[in-house]
């Protein structure tokens, strides 16, 4: 049976190079990226289709009334992410393991409605100054985009326990293991 594997963390503790690696060092383990929509812009060199599906504010909320998403948030004020159900039922059909990025709310919320498919994994930062020092180094944000995502930091750790699993990023590599261990247990 395939599964939807979500990994959440505040941003900055490295679970988009988690997902990466395990996918790349790891076919065994069938993992295939599940793209999910926002309504932010692009950071960076992020394409649409690639990194997300980017939508406009009003497209995006259009499409949440209609259905097309099996959950979604507003995670900072008139940014919204969200999960298509399209995109997960045609990959569990094709009988891929889903892989996901998610925000702890949406997690939690694929986890409600799917407990028997879904794996959650947590990916903790050592401290929030090492976090601090994480998002400072990747230069991509404000000082004050920063500080947002500081403070959203501390209620996303707050949520760690109610995952299925929780890796600390200390080290790239141990986590990277941590997180191929675990999958290998539940798939």
């Amino acid at each position: 049976m395939s599964k939807i594997i979500i990994f959440s963390a505040p941003s900055g503790c490295g679970k988009s190079t988690i997902i990466r690696t395990l996918m790349e060092r790891h076919p065994e383990l069938n993992l295939h990226f599940g793209i999910t929509a926002t309504s932010r812009q692009p950071r960076g060199a992020e394409r649409d289709g690639v990194e997300y599906y980017f939508l406009t504010d009003e497209e995006f909320m259009r499409r949440a009334e209609v259905g097309d998403f099996l959950e979604y948030c507003e995670v900072y004020a008139g940014c919204h992410y969200g999960t298509l159900r399209a995109v997960v039922d045609g990959m569990l059909a094709e009988g891929k393991n889903v892989v996901m990025d998610l925000d702890v709310v949406g997690a939690q919320n694929i986890k409600q409605l799917r407990p028997t498919d879904t794996v959650t994994v947590f990916i903790q930062p050592p401290s929030l100054q090492a976090l601090r020092d994480r998002l400072e180094g990747r230069g991509t944000d404000s000082l004050e985009v920063i500080e947002r995502r500081m403070a959203r930091a501390q209620y996303e750790i707050s949520e760690a326990p109610k995952f299925d699993h929780i890796i600390v990023n200390d080290d790239l590599e141990t986590a990277i293991q941590d997180a191929y261990s675990t999958l290998r247990g539940e798939l």
